[in-house]
């Protein structure tokens, strides 16, 4: 879990010090610190204790997702069923660093020949995997 940890100058800018006087109660042990290289590194909890106030939580980043839905015509249960196994194979293969799995449904319309794919999560890893479905649509003959 990542932790909250702050540089002597950023300490300083959120308490309205000087850097030297937050230096100084690291010093004298007043201000909890970890000394890393040449430079000191505050967690949130001991600025919080030192100061007697919560520190604010930092927002958490936008996230963007895909939600979109495939719909290919003129497709037997045969082909729907292919397909439907290759995109679900695609989907619970390797993934890169940090990239959200995908959630994907597949459903086949036997009296209108149509397979609608339903696909939910990574905007990378969605367009790629329709960019897939769409050069499969287009050899389905």
């Amino acid at each position: 879990m990542a932790q909250d940890v702050f540089s002597v100058e950023q300490v300083a800018a959120k308490l309205g010090l000087h850097v030297r006087t937050v230096r100084n109660y690291v010093r004298d042990g007043r201000l909890k610190a970890v000394r890393i290289g040449k430079q000191y590194r505050i967690t949130a909890e001991d600025l919080a204790a030192f100061t007697g106030l919560p520190v604010a939580e930092r927002a958490p980043a936008p996230v963007a997702e895909l939600s979109g839905v495939v719909e290919i015509a003129g497709v037997d249960r045969a082909a729907a069923d292919r397909i439907a196994t290759m995109v679900m194979a695609s989907v619970n293969g390797p993934r890169d660093a940090g990239e959200r799995p995908l959630r994907v449904e597949t459903i086949h319309d036997g009296e209108r020949a149509t397979l609608k794919i339903i696909v939910l999560g990574d905007l990378a890893a969605g367009a790629d995997l329709l960019r897939w479905v769409a050069s499969v649509a287009e050899n389905l003959t």
